[in-house]
């Protein structure tokens, strides 16, 4: 089996030290930028949409995994891979809660460990 494709660490790094990025849904989109609260764990980015509705990047991504992220001024080709790992998911909650600690993030992140938010971690590797 070969490895698993995960983006380089120096735009691993730069995900890490953003607080929100954007990204845009769908191979052809010429949609905006809708910005996402970006989590690293075990050097892999992730992402939990809040609204889950349905012209958002979320069900965008879950009829076409291709995307974009922007880091920066840089634009990264993604591919959306769907967790379904428990073990994960709660790393990934730990990781919201200690990357958004201020009183005004603390509604978000109670509201990213229910379960239809958890149902919706998405994991962004490159295309």
């Amino acid at each position: 089996m070969s490895p698993k494709k995960t983006l380089p660490r120096t735009i691993v790094s730069a995900i890490d030290a953003s607080k929100i990025l954007g990204v845009r849904a769908g191979a052809r989109s010429v949609h905006r930028f809708t910005g996402f609260w970006p989590i690293v764990v075990d050097g892999r980015v992730f992402g939990r949409s809040w609204s889950l509705k349905k012209g958002g990047w979320y069900r965008r991504f879950c009829e076409d995994p291709l995307g974009v992220l922007q880091v920066g001024q840089r634009t990264i080709r993604i591919r959306a891979v769907p967790v379904r790992s428990e073990r994960l998911r709660d790393a990934i909650d730990a990781a919201y809660a200690e990357k958004y600690p201020t009183p005004a993030s603390r509604a978000y992140v109670r509201g990213f460990r229910s379960q239809r938010r958890r149902d919706a971690t998405i994991e962004f590797v490159p295309r």
